[in-house]
């Protein structure tokens, strides 16, 4: 009976993961290969179902269904798979023949090599490693150019504290795969795992940081190109020279070109800062001190490795750049503009307050006119009246009654018109 709370539904799992992927123990002199594709989403059935055809050939229990990751004993060779997020590892251990020269029989040659070259995916790194007592093998430029080749280049240290030394020239052999050499000066089987586990990872995380390497180199001349263009825009749009419209247009389109840029490479450029950061933390944890004439993985790293990291990181600065700055360039245009319109929305107002002064001095006009067309309609009312009754026989002059009637009906006009004006003004406002 629990004496807590009730679990979280991912305790357990949670619990466990630092446990999922434990290194292999070694026991010197052993071979090892190590190989890692790279696996699309749709090919991962297919690539499960590969690996169980190869327990099923050798009369093994394959992995459960879901699993991320599998060891297993296939008659004195082991194989340790791992499924990554977008790579899988197969690592081939095996013991080795005292005595017998480095990189001589590579364990991957002890699988099946229809099974392993029909292996699912495109293969990013490849990699024997040698683990063999120091039984007095020379660790001059000539005895290291016997196992790895006449080109030199070659960079190995101490490690684990002086309890093993690691070797390794970081070049592809005529087999396709890199190699690295460990002698043991009293390595632990546990010490011999572990330091397997990270060579391994040192050289599939390197490549895996490249990855983006490519992208970045493509992406420079595209980048120098529409920082030229950008520029010109910018200029253009200080001086106050062309078209609102046009230079939208160019900006709009140069903001469509980065975002795509982003977008196609984004993934790539994370994935290399992380990629870099494990290389990093891998070559920490060999704990290097220096061997007389040679340079440390470490610093191999610094002066080959870490410069081409550098070079996607400023592509992807210099891409996050050039998104910021055109947007601001957009936002000054949209000033610009709003400026443009605000100014035109001024005139226009002062051209309607014109209009409607003219609209009031022709109203003005025309209600003058009205209130004479007025006046002359009812003096000629007040004309017929008079002379009807001047026909009735009063005696007196319908041209006199007219001209006295006149200023009368003048006033009367007048104030009828301006105060159905004044009317109309108020029930506009009222409105």
């Amino acid at each position: 009976m629990p004496i807590f709370p009730p679990n979280h539904a991912e305790r357990y799992a949670m619990a466990e993961e630092v446990h999922a992927r434990p290194p292999e123990t070694v026991q010197p002199p052993a071979r090892a290969s190590y190989i890692a594709v790279l696996v699309d989403a749709d090919d991962r059935p297919r690539e499960f179902a590969h690996l169980e055809a190869l327990c099923r050939r050798h009369a093994v229990p394959g992995p459960a269904a879901g699993a991320t990751h599998f060891r297993v004993n296939l008659g004195g060779v082991r194989l340790k798979w791992e499924r990554h997020g977008e790579f899988s590892g197969y690592l081939i251990i095996a013991a080795k023949a005292p005595g017998s020269r480095p990189f001589a029989e590579p364990a991957a040659l002890l699988l099946p090599a229809e099974w392993l070259s029909s292996v699912p995916g495109r293969t990013i790194a490849a990699v024997h490693v040698d683990l063999i007592p120091d039984d007095g093998l020379g660790t001059d430029a000539a005895s290291l150019a016997e196992h790895f080749g006449a080109q030199g280049g070659v960079a190995g240290s101490r490690i684990a504290e002086g309890a093993g030394a690691v070797f390794t020239d970081f070049r592809l052999h005529e087999d396709g795969f890199s190699r690295w050499l460990v002698l043991d000066h009293g390595l632990t089987p546990g010490q011999a795992g572990r330091t397997l586990q990270r060579l391994v990872e040192i050289e599939a995380y390197r490549l895996l940081t490249l990855l983006a390497l490519p992208i970045a180199r493509r992406q420079t001349p595209r980048m120098l190109a529409i920082e030229r263009e950008l520029a010109t825009l910018t200029d253009g749009l200080a001086q106050g020279q062309g078209d609102d419209e046009q230079l939208l247009h160019e900006l709009t389109r140069l903001a469509a070109e980065v975002e795509s840029g982003l977008a196609a490479s984004q993934f790539r450029f994370g994935a290399c800062r992380a990629y870099f950061e494990l290389v990093t933390r891998r070559v920490a944890e060999l704990r290097e001190s220096r061997l007389p004439g040679l340079q440390t993985i470490e610093e191999f790293m610094a002066r080959r490795f870490t410069p081409a990291v550098a070079t996607c990181q400023t592509a992807e600065s210099r891409l996050h750049g050039l998104s910021e700055r055109i947007a601001r360039a957009s936002n000054l245009l949209s000033t610009r503009v709003d400026i443009a319109r605000e100014r035109q929305n001024q005139a226009l107002l002062a051209s309607m307050d014109r209009r409607a002064r003219l609209q009031l001095r022709l109203q003005q006009t025309v209600e003058g006119l009205s209130v004479a067309a007025i006046v002359y309609y009812m003096a000629g009312l007040v004309g017929y009246l008079a002379k009807g009754v001047k026909a009735g026989g009063w005696r007196f002059e319908p041209d006199l009654i007219v001209g006295i009637a006149v200023p009368a009906l003048a006033v009367l006009a007048f104030f009828a018109v301006r105060r159905a004006r004044r009317h109309a003004a108020d029930r506009e406002r009222v409105s």
